[in-house]
């Protein structure tokens, strides 16, 4: 399984970006796929997940701000982020999660600032 994430880039304190997540494969089949966000010298957080039948958990601090959704038909995952503040500065991941393997993607960087 391969992972491209996208979809990142600058934006003002407020604004608004959506990431999306392409796998090479089916991600229904998938048992939970997630967005994760690394700051600079700061460890890799969750910041939402969506698991196989629609459920899904988000970091208290994203919650009402972000929201995460899947197209099974395009094998994506979006990240729609809203309200952004600087400290959602980040290279954000995407991850795969299949029968107890992690499959992680490339990260985005997403920069908010004035």
């Amino acid at each position: 399984v391969q992972l491209q994430a996208s979809g990142g880039g600058l934006v003002q304190p407020g604004g608004s970006l959506r990431l999306s997540c392409a796998s090479s494969g089916s991600i229904f089949s998938m048992n939970a796929m997630g967005w994760y966000r690394q700051a600079p010298g700061k460890q890799r957080d969750l910041v939402a997940l969506i698991f196989k039948f629609g459920n899904t958990n988000y970091a208290d601090s994203v919650k009402g701000r972000f929201t995460i959704s899947r197209d099974n038909a395009k094998n994506t995952v979006y990240l729609q982020m809203n309200s952004l503040k600087p400290e959602d500065t980040a290279v954000y991941y995407c991850k795969a999660e299949k029968l107890g393997v992690d499959y992680w993607g490339k990260g985005t960087l997403v920069t908010v600032s004035s």
